[in-house]
């Protein structure tokens, strides 16, 4: 189970899910794309949708809605929104 302050990547959210973003791809290409779509360090994140293969991914952010293959989301550093104090997978939660 994950810690409320576990570092994970983008790729790891599920639909309705929401993060701030901490770090960008290496690739810098991959970077200037993404900045230039408004998706930087500090941004905040939902997943909105995934394709019935699971791939591509719907994100919003910043008014816009984009989808990012999930090979590309695998790079992208975030800190999910606190879910502390809420534990799913206990029964009689």
């Amino acid at each position: 189970m994950m810690t409320c302050n576990e570092l994970q990547t983008l790729d790891m959210l599920r639909v309705g899910e929401s993060a701030t973003v901490l770090s960008l791809p290496q690739d810098a290409d991959l970077q200037l794309r993404l900045g230039s779509l408004g998706l930087v360090s500090g941004t905040r994140i939902t997943v909105v949708n995934e394709s019935p293969a699971g791939d591509p991914v719907a994100y919003f952010f910043r008014g816009a809605l984009i989808a990012l293959r999930r090979r590309d989301a695998k790079g992208i550093i975030i800190k999910r929104e606190s879910r502390c104090g809420i534990e799913k997978d206990k029964p009689g939660s």
